[in-house]
Formats: structure tokens, sequence, C-alpha cells
């Protein structure tokens, strides 16, 4: 449990713009919907997702790495990978077995037989979806294990789009979808409050010194 006083004196420490802008984003925040990438090659698509993310209000991101392991790339995500929770997988098996036992679906971006196009999918759905490599696509594992495969409608001669742009198109349009509905999409209590400590943990410097101080004054 979070110490409520303590937190409170650690953001006494903050700017008031700084805590406006928190307590603004936090309540725009959302784990109704995730999104998981998997063994994406080029660094900086994955790095855009997450930003995409954070734009958009996704708090959860799993990354996959079964074949790529490499670093967020920083400059790209814009300092994103903040702001955001990153979950780090080495199996995508793994990573879709505790996706659906937190009550995610599996949601394959991808054309399909059995497809559905962006604008008729369900939002009230607890959705996680899922962006493959560049050039491959999503594993058989994935599609496999999918409860629902999701596409862009285009009408163009391209037949893709690059995967941090189809992420920004598809996050962008089930967030503003989710906000017209009746259901409830936002954080938790106790996950604002632990996103809030968090936040402080990341952007004061003298952090653990304030702590310290808190508990020598008690």
């Amino acid at each position: 449990m979070i110490d409520i006083d303590l937190l409170e004196y650690i953001e006494s420490y903050l700017t008031p713009s700084r805590r406006v802008k928190f307590e603004k984003v936090l309540s725009q925040r959302t784990k109704h919907f995730a999104v998981a990438i998997e063994d994406v090659y080029q660094l900086h698509n994955t790095s855009a997702v997450i930003r995409s993310c954070d734009v958009f209000g996704v708090q959860e991101v799993n990354i996959i790495e079964e074949i790529n392991t490499k670093r967020i790339d920083r400059e790209i995500a814009m300092g994103a990978q903040k702001w955001v929770d990153i979950n780090r997988y080495n199996t995508v098996k793994d990573c879709i077995k505790d996706l659906k036992q937190q009550g995610y679906q599996i949601v394959a971006t991808t054309p399909h037989t059995n497809d559905c196009e962006l604008h008729d999918f369900d939002v009230t759905q607890k959705s996680c979806f899922f962006f493959g490599r560049e050039t491959e696509g999503l594993s058989d594992t994935v599609l496999n294990e999918a409860d629902c495969f999701l596409k862009i409608p285009m009408v163009g001669f391209t037949e893709s789009l690059n995967i941090s742009v189809s992420a920004a198109i598809i996050l962008q349009h089930v967030t503003t979808k989710l906000k017209h509905t009746n259901i409830n999409w936002q954080l938790r209590e106790q996950e604002l409050l632990e996103k809030r400590l968090d936040w402080c943990k990341k952007t004061i410097k003298s952090y653990q010194k304030i702590v310290d101080r808190y508990y020598q004054d008690k």
C-alpha cells in the first residue's frame, strides 16, 4: 500500500505546474487497452510505438524479445518510456499467458479471413493489440492464440503500413471511441497512487534524500 502522507510530502517538491500535469495525464490513462510488440527489428519502430502509447494514454506496453533483443531508443521515444509501464518477455507464449490471466483478449493486427475492420471493433472488450515484425508480421503463435483479427481499411495500391503508423492509427481510434462509452476505463485508485509515486521517482533527482528526510522528521 502507498503511504499517502509520504506521497503528498514528496509531491510538495514538484512545481505546481508539474503536479497539475501529472493529474491531468493520469486522468486519461487506461489499462483497458494494452499493446504488445513482437520481435520488431528496427529499433525506431519500437520506440515510436511506445511514444504513441504515451500520447494516447495506453499505460502498458509489452515487448517480446524472443529473436531480437535491443535497448529502447531513448531519443526517438522522446522520454515516453518513463511514463508508460514496459513489460519485457523472452517468449511470446509467456506474454500471451500473462495477458490472458489479466483478462485481455488477444488482438492480432493483421488481415485475416475472419478479420474485423477498425471502425467495427468492439472497444468495450479489454484488449491487447499485437504488432509484429516489419517483414514477417506476427508469428504463428500469436495468430493461433488470437481472439480477434483487426485490420485498418486501405483503399490505395499500398497493402500495408509501417508498424508505428499502424499502432498510432489504431490507438487513436480505439481510445477516442472508448471515452464515449459508459465503461470504467480509467486507472483504479491504487494504480493512480502507484503511478504518482513512480513518476515522482523518475522526476525528482533528490528523491531518496527527500524520502529519508521524511522518515527522519516523523
